[in-house]
């Protein structure tokens, strides 16, 4: 039990950090220009920033939050930015059950959507100042031909700093991994039985494989600079140990308990309680705990609609820079969206989903 929970630790952190990498490139490369011009209409305002939010890990989140400081979005945005919004559990959802992770994000953008416009018709936020509080880092610097060039490739090797040598050969042990059927991918999917597995080749390895090659590519090109502030310190200093940890604490601490105790059975007979306190969960504004509820649903022993109802109260860390700005709008977002959460849960819960 143990090296099975090791090899699927190390497996969804790794695709997590390859994830996480592609998605700083493409922040860096974009200048952090996520949708930040003045939307003409409010369903636009709602639409785009929902489309944010879905965007895996904080990123979305951050930017949706900068703009409502700075009085570009609404309130009712700000809320289907962070329904939408499930943090780093995002990546390890698409990790470990790519299919339900499309489908629960398009269930969570339509909810979205629909409660970000009857938040502008009801509900209106407090006064916030204006603030050049920065939530995404972009450096002067950056963003150059010369910067993320393929001739960049035989300088890199040549001079191959320590961080640049760690990352490829993480990534090469992980790219073995995958192709010699080390990390297999197993667990529960919405439409499977839970005893499916995964391990025989697929489209998901195959999208691993080329997700990993792009990232490799990404190491060889890009210089010291971006290379050392985004992937090194941020990434792995910052996400690394974190999602490492709380990924094989929630799963083996799931294994034990169905190991050792009758937890299934309680939570079966008890799925409204669960429901309550995986909503309440998801107000804690920080990524690693909902990751609980989560494991339990990739062993089959919770429902989608409480997956759902978490999913939707739960952010990850993206609304933290809005409590720093303004309290009042924090909490009100979360009661918005802690109603939301539990009214779409108790409706799944109760047609049986």
């Amino acid at each position: 039990m143990l090296i099975n929970v090791i090899q699927q630790t190390i497996m969804i952190t790794s695709l997590v950090m390859v994830m996480m990498l592609l998605i700083e490139y493409f922040n860096v490369l974009t200048k952090g220009k996520w949708g930040t011009s003045l939307y003409k209409s409010k369903f636009k305002q709602v639409f785009f920033s929902a489309l944010l939010g879905l965007i895996p890990g904080c990123i979305g989140g951050f930017a949706v939050v900068s703009m409502f400081t700075h009085n570009l979005v609404n309130l009712g945005a700000l809320v289907a930015t962070m329904i939408a919004s499930s943090g780093d559990e995002a990546f390890v959802m698409f990790s470990m059950m790519p299919k339900t992770a499309i489908i629960l994000n398009v269930v969570i953008f339509g909810v979205a959507i629909v409660a970000g416009l009857i938040t502008n018709l009801f509900v209106k936020s407090y006064p916030i100042a204006y603030s050049d509080t920065a939530h995404m880092v972009v450096h002067h610097q950056e963003i150059n031909s010369d910067a993320h060039s393929w001739k960049n490739i035989r300088v890199n090797i040549a001079n191959i700093s320590f961080p640049r040598a760690i990352l490829v050969l993480g990534l090469f042990m992980f790219l073995f991994g995958i192709i010699t059927g080390q990390f297999e991918h197993g667990g529960h999917e919405i439409g499977e039985p839970s005893t499916a597995t995964h391990s025989e080749w697929g489209l998901e390895n195959l999208l691993f494989v080329g997700l990993s090659i792009i990232v490799l590519y990404i190491l060889l090109i890009v210089d010291e600079h971006f290379l050392e502030e985004h992937l090194w310190e941020h990434i792995i200093k910052k996400h690394f140990v974190k999602i490492f940890l709380w990924t094989f604490g929630a799963l083996i601490g799931i294994e034990l308990l169905l190991h050792y105790l009758d937890i299934g059975l309680w939570l079966q007979n008890n799925l409204l309680i669960v429901l309550f306190i995986a909503v309440l969960v998801g107000l804690i504004p920080e990524s690693g705990p909902h990751l609980i509820f989560l494991t339990l649903f990739f062993n089959n022993t919770i429902p989608f609609s409480i997956l759902l109802a978490n999913s939707i109260v739960q952010d990850g860390h993206s609304a933290l820079p809005l409590m720093a700005e303004s309290k009042k709008n924090f909490f009100l977002m979360k009661g918005i969206n802690l109603f939301v959460g539990l009214i779409v849960g108790l409706m799944g819960y109760f047609m049986g989903w």
